[in-house]
């Protein structure tokens, strides 16, 4: 079982209108972990934790002594009892790192990655992992929210997508946003095929479990094999 540790909260970051990016300070502490691997965490000295992805890379955590958490907040910006009022310098207690939705141990030629909402932890994580380590990897990202606001990390991604780093295709489930032309709807069999660099590619998926159910059939469709598909329900 690993070690619970008490870490300072660095900042928290207003990421969409219903999500916050919680930063905690490793300080010195070395902190190993795979990408797509998540942690248990909560107010210090309560008892419930609760689970989230760790959504910043190892080489992050080295970089910056920091680890990153996609938290989900309602409409009144409340994350929830296990965080209550967590802000700059609170406490938060961490139990990690857990979890077995991981990159392989070799590099495959290419991956795709499909998301629908806060999923975009993991993959964002496995993402700077890949381009930090892996030079010349191929890599795709399909992005499903129900709103244009929602699409955490948007800026980021679209800014890897200009340099070229990766391939981006965003959509939105929700109707009537006048402002958004890009993809609307489910994430199809025809969307996947443009975003798939190839039938080699290893699939991550993360999201909601109707998402997460109705791709893989989709991918089987395209050729790519079973084996070559990973899930985790969000």
């Amino acid at each position: 079982m690993p070690d619970v540790l008490t870490l300072p909260v660095h900042s928290v970051v207003t990421t969409t209108p219903l999500t916050r990016l919680i930063r905690l300070d490793l300080g010195t502490r070395p902190f190993v972990f795979q990408a797509g691997q998540a942690a248990l965490i909560g107010t210090h000295g309560q008892t419930e934790r609760r689970p989230y992805s760790i959504a910043s890379s190892p080489e992050d955590a080295v970089r910056h002594h920091r680890l990153e958490f996609l938290v989900k907040v309602d409409a009144m910006g409340t994350i929830g009892p296990h965080l209550a009022s967590v802000e700059r310098g609170s406490r938060i207690d961490f139990e990690g790192p857990t979890g077995a939705f991981t990159l392989g141990p070799a590099p495959a030629p290419a991956y795709l990655f499909v998301a629908g909402g806060t999923g975009i932890s993991p993959l964002r994580a496995m993402l700077r992992h890949l381009i930090a380590t892996e030079a010349g990897v191929r890599l795709s990202v399909v992005y499903s929210a129900r709103v244009p606001d929602e699409l955490a990390f948007r800026d980021e991604l679209e800014r890897l997508a200009r340099r070229g780093l990766i391939q981006l295709h965003l959509t939105v489930t929700g109707q009537g946003y006048p402002g958004w032309d890009g993809v609307r709807g489910r994430i199809t069999v025809e969307a996947l095929e443009r975003a798939l660099p190839s039938k080699e590619a290893v699939c991550y998926l993360c999201g909601p479990p109707a998402m997460v159910e109705a791709v893989p059939p989709l991918l089987r469709q395209l050729g790519v094999p079973m084996s070559h598909v990973r899930t985790e329900e969000w």
